[in-house]
Parts: C-alpha cells; sequence; structure tokens
C-alpha cells in the first residue's frame, strides 16, 4: 500500500491510462452524494449533534488524533463526546462497544487506541448511523457524537463537517482514486465546515490547486 501511494504522487503513463477510471469513479461519487443530498438515499439524524471528521484523500491524514483532541476539548468543557468509527482492520460488522481489552483483530486498530486512551465511549460498526443508535441506548448521557473517518458515509446525517488534510503530502498529483489519492474532489472542501491542515503549513491558494 505504501509503494500505491508513492506513486499516487506523481505523474506517469500508468496514471494516465488510469485516468478514465478515476473519470468514471468521479461520476459515480458525485452520483452518490447527489442521492442522499436529495433524499433518494436515506440519511438517518441522531437526537444529539454529530461531528463528522474525515478527508478527501486515501490513507492517513491526522483525522484519529483529531478526533481524540475533540473529544478530550468537548469533556473539558461539560459535554459528554461519544466516538463512532467503522473499525477498519476489524473483523466486527455489527456494531460493537470497543474497551481496552478488545482484540485488535476484531474491532481494527484505531478504535482500539482510542479506547484506550478513556476520554470517552468508543463504539464501531459498518453502518455508523446503526452503531451511534447502538451507542447512545447504551450511553444516555452522551450528547454529542463524533465520527471518525466519516466524510464520505453520508447514511449518517452530520451538524458539521471537519477534513482533515495532510500538508506534507497535499493531494498528491491531484488525480481521483485509482489514478490518484483522492476520493472526492478537491472543490468537496469548500462545503465543510473546517479544514485542518495537519504536518506542515500548506497556503489557501494551495490547497485549491488541483480544481
Amino acid at each position: 500500500m505504501a509503494s500505491l501511494e508513492h506513486h499516487w504522487y506523481r505523474i506517469t503513463l500508468l496514471h494516465l491510462i488510469l485516468f478514465p477510471v478515476s473519470l468514471l469513479f468521479r461520476l459515480l461519487v458525485a452520483l452518490r452524494r447527489a442521492l442522499y443530498r436529495s433524499g433518494i438515499l436515506p440519511s438517518y439524524p441522531l437526537p444529539v449533534p454529530v461531528i463528522v471528521v474525515g478527508n478527501i484523500s486515501v490513507g492517513g491524514t491526522g483525522k484519529t488524533p483529531l478526533t481524540l483532541a475533540l473529544a478530550q476539548q468537548l469533556g473539558d468543557r461539560g459535554w459528554h463526546p461519544l466516538i463512532v468509527s467503522r473499525g477498519y482492520g476489524g473483523a466486527a460488522q455489527q456494531p460493537q462497544h470497543v474497551n481496552a481489552n478488545s482484540a485488535a483483530q476484531q474491532v481494527g486498530d484505531e478504535p482500539l487506541l482510542m479506547a484506550r486512551r478513556n476520554l470517552c465511549p468508543v463504539w464501531i460498526g459498518k453502518d455508523r448511523a446503526a452503531a451511534a443508535r447502538a451507542a447512545l441506548q447504551a450511553h444516555p448521557q452522551c450528547d454529542v457524537v463524533l465520527c471518525d473517518d466519516g466524510l464520505q458515509h453520508y447514511r449518517l446525517r452530520r451538524d458539521a463537517e471537519i477534513a482533515v488534510i495532510d500538508g506534507a503530502r497535499g493531494f498528491g498529483n491531484g488525480f481521483m482514486f485509482p489514478a490518484g489519492p483522492l476520493r472526492e474532489p478537491v472543490a468537496r472542501l469548500r462545503t465543510v465546515d473546517a479544514v485542518v491542515v495537519n504536518n506542515g503549513e500548506t497556503s489557501t491558494p494551495d490547497l485549491f490547486r488541483h480544481q
């Protein structure tokens, strides 16, 4: 995967060959988002505010540390947050509570890391809306949901979106997957509530140069 990510940060003949596939992927991404926004595909609200932390590119950008920092800050201000994650790398499919003794093979490395910080309840599930509902039922004192890596999970209705960008790597070659690292076009950043640049400084013009 690391080798593949390295190739996403340059332009070669292979990237140009893959570019038509990237255009198709971009079309499918736009169509999927439009279906959710129009209500044709349902999104599910929660009875508490939902803050989504995510990114528009493949790979790590610092989403999980930011989610933990938000949980810490919200807790310090009297809120009772809970974290919901997909649980990538784990075998669990149904909503599941993650604790310090959970098996990484079952829940994934990052949810286990967050649970061991013991800042708030952590739940995982393929359907994050269902996981959040189960978590709120189990922890009725929680009054705000943080959705880790949930920017593209439109089934869960959100009140605020925070996009995290790796300031050192930027957007690579600027192409959509599979020719490049982008899960959504850079223009998607104009619709989020906040953009956090991690691991370096990137000016605003530079952030949007690939549009």
